[in-house]
């Protein structure tokens, strides 16, 4: 017999909301399932030898616009402030990112910047985020050429080897939402909330799954004990019919032993250096548009600071997944075409008729969500329920 009530797979953002939601509000008993050796998923931070706090998957930098999220993550944390700025290598300078006002000042003569904010100005007015598309198919060509610009210099490159395509199949609406911000606000993000978790995304997300009503179980693959009987729309655990309610973060297409084909993912990986020196750059992140095999490299000191004279940084190779090889099973991106938009339908097709399985967060969703985004559809989700 199943002692509990709700079962949750996966031990990430909406895994974790999800449960401390049936634990909290529900009074519910809740198992969550996790295949790797910790909870947090992707944004699993932890502390070196030398006291850094270290992001394994890659920088995760909160910010939102969302009161809710922010009120609820905040009974879990402490936060430290923190406002995110990425500097470009380009042609030998390092300039502010995405491109703005700063970054004209850099890279054009004093004249030719004057020239260019006024033209900007001008036709968009002060603080406006102008598509370079827009500007690309602008008539005047001082605007295009800067469009121009920004797209050879700041964008093409890094997406392909972002996405690992050739620049002829990037499309259209993925260059319609690189930016030129009219201002001199060098952030990165310009949300109302922005800060870290000031023990740590692991700390706040244990402290998450911390109810008496919880139980997590680590180094478990869930869909060893899962099992969808297809005819009847049933849920089996360990070998027993489970009535209770499953909520899966996982890829559908694992839930389904990928019988319809497999969904593509983009992997990361990633080389961890530690050095004997106070600071390696002058930014959390720098990114690398054109030259290098690596897209961008991160310095975790400046997200937390710490009292060390070593540093530790992360350059992040892109890659393709591969759920067979060790070095490219961890999914980071879906790859967004019609393809695979109608393969992954058709998997949330054949959920419909389990009146007891929920599917939800960034896997099971095949979207990318920030971690805000996570946060808040998994509360909406649950607000959803018949409790």
């Amino acid at each position: 017999m199943n002692i509990y009530d709700v079962i949750v797979v996966g031990a990430g953002l909406s895994g974790a909301v999800m449960a401390e939601r049936f634990a909290s509000q529900g009074g519910k008993r809740v198992l969550v399932i996790e295949k790797r050796e910790h909870v947090a998923g992707n944004c699993f931070d932890y502390r070196n030898e030398y006291g850094i706090l270290v992001h394994k998957y890659g920088p995760h930098l909160f910010h939102t616009n969302k009161e809710h999220v922010w009120h609820y993550l905040s009974q879990f944390t402490q936060w430290t402030p923190y406002e995110h700025e990425v500097l470009a290598s380009i042609d030998g300078k390092l300039v502010p990112l995405p491109f703005n006002l700063n970054t004209l000042d850099a890279l054009y003569t004093p004249d030719q910047a004057q020239a260019i904010e006024a033209l900007l100005i001008q036709e968009y007015g002060t603080g406006s985020k102008v598509p370079i598309l827009a500007l690309r198919e602008h008539a005047n060509s001082v605007l295009k050429q800067l469009a121009d610009l920004v797209y050879s210099k700041f964008f093409v490159n890094y997406t392909v080897k972002q996405w690992g395509v050739a620049p002829e199949d990037i499309s259209p609406e993925v260059t319609a939402r690189v930016p030129i911000v009219i201002s001199r606000d060098n952030r990165y993000f310009d949300d109302k909330y922005q800060a870290i978790p000031s023990e740590g995304y692991s700390m706040m997300v244990n402290e998450m799954l911390s109810h008496a009503n919880i139980t997590v179980r680590l180094n478990t693959d869930a869909t060893e004990l899962i099992r969808l009987n297809k005819i009847n729309k049933t849920v089996y655990f360990d070998e027993q019919e489970f009535s209770g309610q499953l909520i899966f973060t996982g890829m559908l297409d694992e839930l389904f032993d990928y019988d319809a084909g497999e969904l593509p993912y983009r992997s990361l990986q990633f080389d961890f250096q530690t050095l004997s020196t106070a600071q390696f750059q002058p930014a959390t992140t720098v990114n690398y548009p054109n030259e290098h095999a690596y897209t961008r490299v991160t310095e975790f000191k400046h997200i937390l600071s710490s009292d060390t004279s070593y540093t530790t940084i992360v350059k992040e190779y892109p890659q393709d997944f591969d759920r067979h090889d060790p070095a490219k099973n961890v999914p980071y991106y879906p790859v967004f075409n019609k393809v695979n938009q109608q393969l992954y339908s058709e998997y949330q097709k054949r959920l419909d008729g389990f009146h007891n399985v929920i599917s939800v967060g960034r896997l099971a969703d095949y979207k990318y969500y920030n971690m805000d985004d996570a946060v808040g559809n998994a509360l909406d989700r649950f607000k959803l329920l018949d409790m």
